[in-house]
């Protein structure tokens, strides 16, 4: 049960539109818990694409400056708000959060954690946190790929392409994976055909698929997803989840989504037999029970691979809570290989 000791937390706050040395280090005093909640000590949290956008104001539909970000974690149980959630305590989770997770400690709903398996450090499920999750839905709920058949992912090297590809890979499915020349050992590495994104993508994809590809995965928006529709097979999916090539533009952050929104419904209607989808982490939420009924169950399916090594955790670097500028900077480089995670400041 919660005591009635303060936790005070850090915290890394985005003030607003700043550089990443700009991100400020709090502390907090946490509210007692209610019933329902649990204190988690955070262990790992990573550093997404979304918090990318969010220092620029750009991610969709990001809360007011100032506030914490950290889009998901790894963390113990250390203390709930009910006693029905006793066998909590002391457990290893994750929880998907939004915001909020590049923190020392984080009240949440207990109904949202999920258990991390024995065999997995807090930094490896970590990477599989959000990553896995939105890989996973993308390639077996809504596109449904089957084995033997072929797909091009971009960004093969990041967090959620460099899931995807071991997923697909791990499903008997044929991977094009696109990727900077410097990484391309790496993607194959994790088992794709690497395309340097640099080059003429759509020339490439069709020298290696002459007929088109399944599935496209495409992260990137503007002419990349226009491309990216025109290398479907017929039959084929495209899953947009972003616009990358829009995060620097001036203006509303909003209009490049909904541009992107616009485009897929229009390609759905025409008679191609291809399909255009946009994912959203979040769309089931309103359908609570379902959503986090789905979100446990694919989880738990991607650590059990991992804890089959048949997933291997790409962590690209770890830093200290405190040193988050360092790690945004060095997500946003674009020269790693996986995710970025922060780790919990030493005692």
């Amino acid at each position: 049960m919660s005591t009635t000791a303060t936790t005070t937390a850090l915290e890394i706050v985005l003030p607003g539109r700043v550089e990443p040395s700009g991100l400020q280090v709090t502390h907090r005093e946490l509210p007692p818990l209610r019933p329902g909640q649990a204190l988690v000590r955070v262990e790992a949290t990573g550093v997404s694409f979304a918090e990318q956008q969010m220092r620029r104001g750009k991610y969709f539909d990001q809360p007011p400056f100032p506030f914490v970000p950290g889009y998901d974690l790894v963390g113990e149980v250390v203390s709930v708000g009910s006693a029905g959630d006793d066998l909590l305590l002391g457990q290893r989770v994750a929880v998907l959060t939004k915001v909020g997770g590049w923190a020392s400690h984080l009240i949440v709903e207990a109904a949202d954690l999920v258990p991390v398996p024995a065999g997995l450090s807090a930094a490896q499920a970590e990477t599989f946190v959000v990553n896995g999750i939105t890989a996973w839905q993308m390639l077996h709920r809504i596109a449904k790929v089957r084995a033997g058949q072929t797909i091009l992912v971009h960004g093969a090297n990041g967090g959620v392409g460099s899931t995807l590809v071991q997923l697909a890979r791990a499903a008997g499915i044929r991977v094009i994976g696109t990727a900077s020349a410097r990484n391309a050992e790496a993607v194959r590495a994790l088992g794709a055909i690497p395309v340097d994104y640099r080059g003429d993508v759509p020339q490439q994809v069709r020298a290696i698929a002459p007929d088109g590809v399944d599935a496209v995965f495409d992260h990137i928006g503007g002419q990349s997803v226009v491309d990216s529709f025109g290398l479907l097979a017929p039959g084929g999916t495209l899953m947009a989840y972003g616009s990358a090539s829009t995060k620097d533009e001036e203006g509303d952050s909003k209009l490049p989504v909904l541009k992107l929104f616009g485009r897929l419904a229009l390609w759905n209607l025409l008679p191609n037999k291809r399909s255009a989808h946009f994912y959203n982490i979040w769309a089931g939420r309103r359908r609570l029970a379902r959503f986090r009924a789905q979100l446990a169950e694919d989880l738990a399916a991607v650590f059990e691979l991992a804890v089959r090594g048949e997933l291997r955790a790409q962590v690209a670097a770890e830093f200290p809570l405190r040193e988050a500028g360092r790690a945004l900077e060095l997500a946003e480089s674009r020269t790693v290989t996986g995710k970025v995670v922060l780790v919990a400041d030493p005692a």
